[in-house]
């Protein structure tokens, strides 16, 4: 389509990333191949020393592939994305893109379980050093910043306690210091916040989640600015190998075609189930971006376009609280991941976060009690009337842990 920069969000999420096919289909084909024949010798020859545009091999480069990539680079604004195999094969690019031994990363606390681990696991023993903050704090980060720090990373809302990093503030102080800043936007989705444009230099997703939105894909992708970073991260990505395939590109560009959709009704729907625990006798504390009582509240409201559709909350009767509930829900399914049609429900202390260790977690502010919805697309008051249910089976017996 011509002049997709020029339409609304909605209409790019139909339009964004098809092109002119053979035979006219308005869904791109699936190139479900491997390799790619050359018209001749200087043909192939030209293709490998970049003097011509076509498609070598599908680890470098697919049609299918790339019109999802180019699909995501326009909803976020970007210049050009690189689909990966997963979430953290996404992350992983990125910090072997951006980073060398003797090099400091600065993490957010409030990060998803396996980033954390990869941190401290493999990144550590390449040499490179990671400084975990709390992102809500710009204090923090600011004073974590030194000679060596080469790349400062934050999810927005953070995983799983929905704290609220200032975007902007943050790129400022990366960009006053030489450094880049990598915002993990899969909580929010391009439907609802823009990194770019509050200064990011990098916005990566797992595209398992809000993207695809239909628990069908393992994907991720990482978007750039300009075409010399491109270029160097598909070197990396290349090399590593961590590329996602034809299928599972068509599957998540098939969802992107709903997302506006989505994320209204994610939205809508976790705003009221985030005011129907706030206010039952059973829930502790509430941490959602919608609520008044976040102590980011204002800060979601300038960069974010809505408050999504995770809700962590607290039970006054901690761990075993959760357990009850959670074993007594029927639609919120007992389940890891998020952003899909259907409600999950979670304990990220035994789940996501579990490779974390009990004090990391607790210095994310992740206590033993702490549940996390994936609020769906079901009708809003069969999702309350099944929390009732499981709430009715909660212990309101307070443990001798940190609630």
């Amino acid at each position: 389509m011509e002049n997709i920069e020029d339409t609304y969000f909605e209409t790019k999420c139909v339009h964004s990333g098809i092109k002119d096919y053979e035979y006219g289909p308005v869904v791109p084909p699936i190139y479900q191949t491997s390799t790619f024949k050359f018209k001749s010798a200087a043909h192939g020859a030209a293709l490998f020393a970049g003097e011509e545009k076509g498609y070598i091999y599908t680890r470098m480069g697919n049609p299918t592939i790339e019109a999802m990539e180019d699909s995501v680079a326009e909803l976020e604004g970007g210049h050009k994305a690189l689909g990966c195999g997963s979430g953290m094969a996404a992350v992983h690019t990125v910090f072997a893109a951006l980073t060398q031994t003797g090099d400091n990363v600065i993490c957010c606390r409030a990060a998803y379980g396996p980033t954390t681990t990869l941190l401290n696991s493999i990144m550590k023993r390449y040499g490179v050093e990671t400084t975990f903050v709390d992102a809500s704090n710009i204090e923090e980060v600011q004073n974590a910043v030194n000679g060596r720090t080469r790349v400062i990373y934050i999810e927005t809302p953070g995983n799983p306690t929905l704290s609220i990093a200032d975007i902007e503030g943050i790129a400022a102080i990366a960009h006053k210091n030489g450094t880049m800043l990598v915002v993990d936007n899969t909580f929010m989705s391009p439907a609802l916040q823009k990194p770019f444009e509050f200064g990011a230099d990098i916005v990566l997703h797992s595209m398992t989640k809000f993207l695809n939105g239909h628990a069908d894909v393992i994907g991720g992708v990482v978007v750039v600015k300009d075409e010399e970073t491109y270029r160097e991260f598909r070197k990396v990505l290349n090399q590593i190998g961590g590329v996602i395939d034809p299928f599972n590109s068509f599957l998540v560009h098939r969802g992107i075609k709903t997302l506006a959709l989505r994320m209204e009704r994610h939205c809508e729907s976790a705003m009221k189930i985030a005011e129907y625990l706030e206010s039952h006798q059973a829930v502790s504390n509430v941490m959602f971006p919608g609520l008044p009582g976040h102590p980011q509240y204002r800060l979601a409201r300038k960069q974010q376009k809505g408050p999504g559709g995770l809700i962590s909350f607290k039970l006054k009767g901690g761990y075993r609280a959760g357990q009850n509930m959670m074993n007594n829900v029927k639609l919120f399914q007992l389940a890891v991941s998020l952003g899909g049609v259907e409600s999950l429900i979670q304990h990220p202390a035994s789940m996501t976060h579990a490779s974390m260790g009990r004090e990391a977690r607790s210095d994310a502010g992740i206590c033993e009690g702490l549940v996390r919805l994936s609020v769906g697309i079901e009708n809003v008051n069969d999702l309350i009337h099944d929390l009732e249910r499981g709430l009715e089976k909660v212990d309101d017996v307070r443990e001798a842990v940190m609630i």
